[in-house]
């Protein structure tokens, strides 16, 4: 199975959002710069065959962008477990119910996508680890999803995946 993580693009920032932090979306800038990134992640050959994302605005925002661009036919799944605040572990239940040739696209936040990959690669937390806003990494597995179990595939910023889109 491949995992692709893939956090938020650029939402508006707190202090400018007089709504929920459960709602605060994608700036305009923020759409664009995803819409770049989901494209890099085309021309990187992702097609998920399922979408798991945080409930949050912003992450919902995020994953409509990618299922689009990837022309991904899946029915976006809001998954809580993909909340910044969550334990990553929370996700592995999750992601054993697919197959070993599914694709799964898991739209989330940060600290927690870092961590997740942290979990999935090495089994342990280590800091330090983080997305950037519309950055992505993969993470494939040949048997059961579990820590420590996850190897990295590639780990790549969102400004090199707008570059891939333009063929720099």
């Amino acid at each position: 199975m491949h995992c692709l993580l893939f956090r938020h693009g650029i939402a508006v920032s707190p202090h400018d959002w007089d709504g929920s932090e459960l709602s605060r979306p994608l700036t305009k800038e923020g759409i664009i710069k995803t819409q770049k990134a989901a494209e890099g992640l085309y021309h990187l050959r992702m097609r998920p065959t399922h979408i798991l994302c945080s409930p949050l605005t912003r992450t919902q925002e995020t994953a409509q962008i990618a299922k689009e661009i990837l022309a991904c036919k899946a029915k976006i799944q809001l998954c809580p477990e993909l909340v910044f605040d969550q334990s990553p572990l929370l996700l592995f239940p999750i992601l054993n119910q697919f197959g070993p040739t599914d694709s799964v696209l898991c739209v989330g936040h940060e600290p927690h996508l870092g961590q997740t990959a942290a979990f999935m690669i090495s089994g342990k937390e280590c800091p330090g680890l983080s997305l950037k806003k519309a950055g992505a990494v993969l993470i494939s597995f040949a048997g059961e999803v579990k820590p420590g179990y996850g190897e990295l595939e590639w780990w790549v910023p969102p400004a090199q995946l707008r570059m891939l889109c333009r063929g720099e």
